[in-house]
C-alpha cells in the first residue's frame, strides 16, 4: 500500500483528500502545517507529497526547497496543490523541483491520474537504479576479479619461470635480487586487489539482504585450530614467535572458514604490524551462550576514540608520522564481515598502551548444522 502526505492547512481540503485517498487504497499522512509536514515525512517517508502552495509560517516552496536539500527525502515525488494557477508559479514550483502542480478545486479524477502516473514514473526510476546496482554488482563479482587476477598471474608466473633460467648464468643473483623484488611488490598489489574485491562486494551486501545471505558460508566446526595455525604463522613470519599467547576454546561456529581465516588473519597481523617486539600478543576464544568470542590483545601504538569511531575502508591513521603499507581496508573488511553474519565487532583502545578488539560471531545449531545459506 503507496503512502501520501497531505500537507494543507484548510480542513476541509485536507479532509477530502485524506477520506479519497484512504477510499481508493492508499494509506493517507496529514498535516497541517509546513513543519509539520517535513516530521511527518522524516519519520515515515511517504512514497508521494500533495502540499498546498500557501501556508503559513512555511509556505510550500519552503516546504519543497528543504526536502530537495534532504539525501533522504530528495526524490520523493512531490505534487502543489494550489488555487492559483498563474504561469510564474507554475514555472517557480518546477524550476524548485516539483514533479507536477494541481489546481484546487480539482476533481477526484485527475487526482487520481496525477498520483498514479508519478507514483508509476518513481517505480521505473527504482526498478532502474535496482538493475544498476545488480549490474554494478556482477561486474565486481566476476569481470573485475579476473581482469585484475591474470595480469598479475602472469607476472608471478613469469617471475617463477626467470629464476628457472637463470641457475647457470654468472649474473643469477642479480637476476633473482630482481625477481623477488617483482615478486614482492605483485604479492603485494594482488592482495590489495583482493582486499579492494572484497571489500566492495560486503558494502554492497550491507544494503543488500538476499546479496548478503548469498555470501554466508557453513560451519567452522574447530575454529580454535584454524586461529592457532594463523596466529602462529603470522608471529613466525614477524619473527615474534614468543611474543604469541593464546588461549582459545573449542566450539562450532556459524562462519565459513575461508571468512574466519580472513577476519583472524587481518585483526592478529594488525596486532603484530603495530605493537613492537618483545611485547605480548593476546589471543583469546570463549563460547557462551549462543555466541563465539575471540579477543586480541596488544600493547601497541593504539588508538584514540575519534579514530575508532571513523575505522572505515580507505582510511588511514598517522600515516604522516609512520611509514606503512596499505590502504586501510584490513580492519573495514573484518567488520563487514563480522557483519555479514550478525555477529559484533569492537575496539577498545588506550593509545600507547593497550588495545583489544573483541569479535563476536553466532554458535551452529546444537545438531552441527547451520541455518545461515551456502
Amino acid at each position: 500500500m503507496k503512502t501520501i502526505l497531505v500537507i494543507d492547512d484548510d480542513v476541509h481540503v485536507r479532509e477530502a483528500i485524506h477520506d479519497l485517498l484512504e477510499a481508493n487504497g492508499y494509506r493517507s499522512l496529514t498535516a497541517t502545517t509546513g513543519r509539520v509536514g517535513l516530521d511527518l515525512a522524516h519519520q515515515q517517508r511517504p512514497d508521494l507529497i500533495l502540499c498546498d502552495v500557501q501556508m503559513p509560517e512555511m509556505d510550500g516552496y519552503e516546504v519543497l526547497t528543504v526536502l530537495r536539500q534532504s539525501p533522504d527525502l530528495q526524490t520523493i515525488p512531490f505534487i502543489f496543490l494550489t488555487a492559483k494557477t498563474e504561469r510564474l508559479q507554475v514555472r517557480q514550483g518546477m524550476n524548485l523541483g516539483a514533479d507536477d502542480y494541481l489546481p484546487k478545486p480539482c476533481s477526484a479524477k485527475d487526482l487520481l491520474a496525477a498520483l498514479r502516473t508519478r507514483l508509476g514514473k518513481q517505480e521505473v526510476l527504482e526498478t532502474q537504479s535496482q538493475q544498476k546496482l545488480d549490474s554494478l554488482r556482477r561486474s565486481i563479482a566476476t569481470s573485475l576479479p579476473h581482469e585484475f587476477r591474470t595480469p598479475l598471474a602472469g607476472i608471478i608466473t613469469a617471475v617463477e619461470l626467470l629464476r628457472l633460467v637463470v641457475d647457470e648464468q654468472e649474473n643469477a643473483a642479480e637476476v633473482l635480487e630482481v625477481a623477488d623484488t617483482i615478486q614482492t611488490f605483485a604479492s603485494r598489489l594482488h592482495r590489495l586487489i583482493q582486499n579492494f574485491l572484497l571489500y566492495s562486494k560486503l558494502e554492497v551486501a550491507s544494503h543488500d539482504p538476499d546479496y548478503k545471505r548469498s555470501l554466508r558460508g557453513e560451519v567452522v566446526s574447530e575454529p580454535q585450530h584454524a586461529i592457532a595455525t594463523i596466529a602462529t604463522d603470522i608471529a613466525t613470519q614477524a619473527n615474534r614467535p614468543a611474543d604469541l599467547h593464546l588461549n582459545l576454546q573449542e566450539a562450532k561456529v556459524a562462519i565459513s572458514w575461508l571468512n574466519l581465516e580472513k577476519i583472524v588473519t587481518e585483526l592478529i597481523g594488525n596486532a603484530f604490524k603495530f605493537s613492537p617486539e618483545q611485547t605480548p600478543v593476546e589471543v583469546v576464544s570463549i563460547a557462551h551462550a549462543d555466541r563465539y568470542q575471540i579477543q586480541i590483545v596488544n600493547l601497541g601504538r593504539g588508538m584514540s576514540p575519534e579514530q575508532v569511531a571513523n575505522v572505515g575502508g580507505y582510511t588511514q591513521f598517522n600515516r604522516q608520522l609512520y611509514e606503512q603499507q596499505g590502504v586501510g581496508l584490513g580492519i573495514a573488511i573484518a567488520r563487514r564481515l563480522i557483519e555479514l553474519y550478525d555477529g559484533h565487532f569492537a575496539i577498545d583502545s588506550i593509545p600507547n598502551q593497550v588495545t583489544t578488539v573483541k569479535i563476536t560471531l553466532p554458535l551452529a545449531e546444537a545438531d552441527g548444522e547451520s541455518d545461515l545459506e551456502d
